[in-house]
């Protein structure tokens, strides 16, 4: 028989990913950046002329073999710290709490920027193809945003198999051009490089800015790792194929359309993307190539899923060492850590909207707080590896050193090609975020310190409480609320609240009490200004000074109607109230809603 237990856990299972459904998920960033890798070191070399474009293929083997150190090293760190955060995970075990914020805090950065990256590059793909469209790209963005949050907020999962069928295609679109390219002897259609005029020295500065420029392309390879816990049982191993498999591919398709570039001779042109121009060099101008670039365009779109995969998991980890509210540890029905996809969400649509859905306005910031990230987790991983010393500890610790330096040269490549654009705000946000982590976790440990947390508390002793019930009329909600309260406290009182000329609302609320008889004694308190809180609040300072009271107790009653609009109708007495009362009294609120069936 199948235990209640068993069958949720079953259930939770089945909200969670596969590798297939991993890839779909966690590794459109990095699969999408094909689109924008190559192009990236084409246009940097191009300043050399032909001769600098000669190089293209070189720096891509630099780029895939600093991917194939991220890869084996993440397949580590997943193995290691298989409860997800990655980069944070790692540093703040081995390098310490505050480096691991900032690692935290480097990736926040990078995920915000990649949704918004993702979505504008997207909605620019379609807007080159239908030219009509490109004045309402910032509503474009929007609703392709909102498309993917609300997709994410159904479920993990769930959003995984929207994604597989767009991911299928599109790596089988990347490779049908690489394929078909590498066995055609001439293009079909000739690629036009205006940017490929006259030749220059390639200096080693050139090379450096093409690689950090190409270095986009290995944004997303850390999503994995930071989450973990979204696999399906058995976690660690499901994510190290889907890291791996990440790797292959990504690779493979960097160094066949390197390979493309060169032997088409393909330049950056201001009318066509150079993935564009390579799918017409292999397939023509035809039924193939739109496919391709359809393609393109949607899985751009959708590559902001990576960032909606990894940061929610990192910000409930966060949480978790109280660096963020605990509000972000929260999980909904379907595993989905809502707040951190809604936060997420906000965050890009900032981005995007500040800058008015132009990718290139956000481009600068991009890739650089992601380095950081790589540098820091791999720098803990040789530490981890020093401490453990278990069977075969040099070679993964070598390992994780030879990822470490070239991703700290990468970072510092990324640093300095970047600074003047723009990248400085990139450090700005980092230290503002870790200020904010900072600040948090203080506040809870001041928390915990009144809270007396750890600790085990005194014996419970009973005091003496007054319950202030305010009322407007007598009818059913006042007697559920002097109900309720004669339940809660020794004494009971309730209070009123009217205008001096209302001397006969007065008198019939004065009756209404009597001919009921409740047994709980009603204070009549006059407003000269018609306002319902300052009376109440002067009156229950009165009642805290004559001392005679533990504890003073104000039960605020409410209706909860039925219907959202049903509740528009409401005067909202009740949460003007609670406002008033905990600006200027130290009592006890309790706010008590009664459902009415209509």
């Amino acid at each position: 028989m199948r235990t209640p237990w068993r069958a949720e856990h079953r259930h939770a299972e089945r909200d969670r990913l596969t590798v297939p459904q991993g890839l779909a998920a966690l590794s459109l960033d990095a699969l999408a950046s094909v689109a924008y890798g190559p192009e990236a070191i084409v246009v940097v070399l191009a300043v050399a002329g032909s001769h600098g474009l000669g190089f293209t293929l070189p720096v891509t083997l630099a780029i895939v073999v600093l991917l194939t150190a991220l890869t084996v090293s993440y397949r580590q760190v997943i193995a290691a710290f298989p409860d997800g955060g990655g980069a944070y995970a790692v540093a703040g075990r081995h390098l310490g709490r505050r480096v691991s914020l900032v690692a935290a805090a480097s990736l926040i950065i990078d995920y915000v920027l990649n949704v918004a990256v993702s979505v504008s590059a997207g909605v620019a793909a379609l807007t080159s193809a239908f030219p009509g469209l490109y004045g309402s790209r910032v509503w474009l963005c929007v609703a392709v945003l909102a498309l993917v949050t609300a997709v994410n907020l159904y479920g993990v999962a769930e959003s995984a198999k929207v994604m597989i069928l767009p991911t299928v295609v599109f790596i089988a679109a990347i490779f049908t051009v690489i394929l078909i390219g590498l066995v055609r002897t001439h293009p079909v259609t000739q690629p036009t490089h205006p940017a490929a005029v006259g030749t220059s020295t390639v200096g080693v500065l050139l090379l450096l800015r093409a690689f950090a420029s190409g270095c986009s392309a290995l944004t997303g390879v850390e999503a994995i790792a930071n989450a973990v816990p979204t696999f399906r049982t058995p976690r660690v191993r499901r994510a190290q194929r889907t890291e791996i498999g990440l790797g292959a591919l990504l690779g493979t398709m960097l160094i066949g359309l390197s390979v493309l570039i060169g032997k088409f001779h393909v330049a950056p042109n201001s009318t066509k993307t150079v993935l564009a121009q390579l799918t017409d060099a292999s397939l023509g101008h035809n039924a193939g190539f739109y496919v391709v670039q359809f393609a393109t365009m949607v899985l751009l779109a959708l590559a902001a899923n990576t960032s909606f995969g990894g940061m929610p998991v990192l910000t409930s980890l966060l949480a978790r060492d109280n660096h963020l509210p605990h509000v972000f540890r929260l999980r909904a029905d379907r595993q989905v850590y809502r707040y951190g996809v809604l936060v997420l969400a906000a965050f890009a649509l900032l981005l995007l909207v500040v800058a008015r859905g132009d990718t290139q306005a956000l481009v600068p910031f991009f890739a650089i707080g992601v380095f950081i990230g790589f540098t820091l987790s791999q720098a803990g991983m040789v530490r981890h590896w020093y401490l453990e010393q278990s069977p075969g500890w040099h070679g993964r610790a070598a390992l994780n050193g030879v990822g470490a330096v070239l991703t700290a040269a990468a970072t510092v490549i990324e640093l300095v090609s970047k600074f003047h654009e723009g990248g400085w705000l990139v450090f700005l946000a980092i230290a503002v975020l870790v200020t904010l982590f900072e600040a948090v976790h203080r506040t809870y440990l001041r928390i915990g310190a009144a809270l007396r947390l750890g600790e085990v508390p005194g014996a419970p002793e009973p005091c003496h409480s007054l319950v202030v019930v305010p009322v407007g009329a007598v009818n059913r909600l006042t007697r559920e609320a002097i109900g309720a309260a004669l339940s809660l406290g020794d004494e009971v009182r309730a209070v009123t609240v009217v205008h001096p000329d209302e001397s006969r609302a007065v008198e019939e609320m004065t009756a209404a009490w009597n001919d009921w008889h409740p047994d709980v004694p009603l204070t009549v308190l006059h407003s000269r200004t018609r306002s319902l809180t300052r009376p109440i609040v002067d009156h229950l300072h009165a009642i805290q000074a004559e001392n005679e009271h533990d504890r003073l107790v104000v039960l605020i009653p409410e209706a909860h109607l039925p219907r959202p609009w049903h509740r528009l109708l409401q005067n909202q007495r009740g949460a003007v109230l609670d406002r008033a009362l905990r600006r200027h009294t130290d009592t006890v609120i309790c706010r008590l809603r009664f459902r009415l069936d209509l």
